[in-house]
């Protein structure tokens, strides 16, 4: 197939760690897919991730070739996916696309408190407990950065026992209210799924046909 765009792919593991799903399951809707890394929280705290992330995104945009960027990832990843998205490798915008899969976004969710109230992935990215009010957690939440107009896509599995479907659900509601284009799916099980399972596979092309060409 002919590639249409690159997909900056950012790897999950809860900001300490790399897990093993690396996008490539996505390569045949049209996509060069490039990783990308970052430092995780045992050797720099937020924002350095994002900073991370922004460089690895103009290094791939570079090598483009012209083809349009999108910014992409699972899990943790797919939580710095969405800041880029949204807010941008230079300025809000100019991103075509965030597919987002199974993303944690917000800290201080009740959802997300009680589940992982004993072991919270926000506290090490942040470097101290997330709390209201604190500028660290607000910057890091991302919900915080909507507005921008960037489309975006969000999947996640209705059982996920990690990370709540509340957190993409309630977020497609600010994004929609920001007017943001937003393609949500949730489905059936829980974290980590294939990306080339068939429903995944299909509202992910169908989301790249809206931002994409198709010629």
């Amino acid at each position: 197939m002919t590639e249409r765009g690159v997909l900056l792919w950012i790897h999950g593991g809860g900001w300490r760690g790399r897990y093993h799903e690396d996008g490539t399951a996505l390569g045949p809707l049209g996509l060069r897919v490039v990783p990308a890394t970052y430092r995780f929280v045992d050797e720099a705290h937020w924002p350095a991730q994002l900073d991370d992330v922004r460089a690895a995104a103009r290094a791939a945009r570079d090598a483009a070739a012209g083809l349009p960027l999108l910014v992409g990832g699972d899990s943790a990843g797919a939580t710095l996916a969405l800041h880029l998205a949204l807010r941008g490798v230079n300025r809000a915008g100019d991103v075509a696309g965030g597919l987002a899969y199974w993303p944690p976004v917000d800290p201080l969710d009740p959802d997300w408190r009680r589940l992982r109230a004993s072991d919270d992935p926000w506290a090490g990215l942040l470097g101290h407990p997330p709390a209201a009010g604190d500028p660290a957690t607000v910057d890091a939440t991302v919900a915080s950065h909507v507005g921008g107009g960037t489309p975006v896509l969000l999947v996640h599995g209705r059982a996920d026992a990690s990370v709540p479907a509340s957190q993409s659900v309630d977020l497609t509601g600010k994004l929609l209210a920001a007017g943001h284009p937003v393609h949500t799916w949730i489905t059936h099980g829980g974290h980590a799924l294939d990306l080339d399972r068939p429903d995944i596979l299909a509202v992910t092309a169908a989301f790249l046909d809206t931002v994409l060409p198709t010629g």
